[in-house]
């Protein structure tokens, strides 16, 4: 099947910037919608951004200006650039696709997958 593995996370002062990556491994065959969402402590799971595979994005009100979606089609990998970093940024940042990939009998097999997430920390 597919797995979701993100990277990049860490603690940034008010301000400063820092780039999330995930790449989508395993047996995939196409990936429509990749994005990025994000949870605080106490807090639903909030939309971040997506990126469609023709490269049509979206962004919560909150981010817009700030931070810039891409993926890289060929590398099954979507980025997310996050600059002028504030505190109320910091949350668990987790990657989404839906993607199409194989299972062992090599079924193909839809879902929508979830990375296991990476911490995003603005403090001074």
């Amino acid at each position: 099947q597919a797995q979701l593995v993100e990277s990049g996370g860490g603690l940034v002062q008010p301000g400063g910037s820092l780039r999330l990556s995930c790449t989508a491994s395993g047996r995939v065959v196409r990936i429509d919608v990749m994005g990025w969402y994000r949870q605080a402590p106490g807090k639903e799971r909030d939309l971040v951004a997506t990126v469609t595979s023709g490269g049509t994005t979206n962004y919560a009100d909150s981010v817009k200006g700030r931070f810039t979606i891409s993926r890289d089609n060929a590398k099954n990998t979507v980025s997310l650039q996050m600059t002028d970093l504030r505190p109320e940024d910091t949350a668990v940042y987790f990657c989404h696709a839906d993607l199409l990939a194989k299972g062992p009998s090599d079924e193909y097999i839809a879902s929508k997958s979830w990375g296991r997430g990476t911490q995003v920390t603005v403090s001074s």
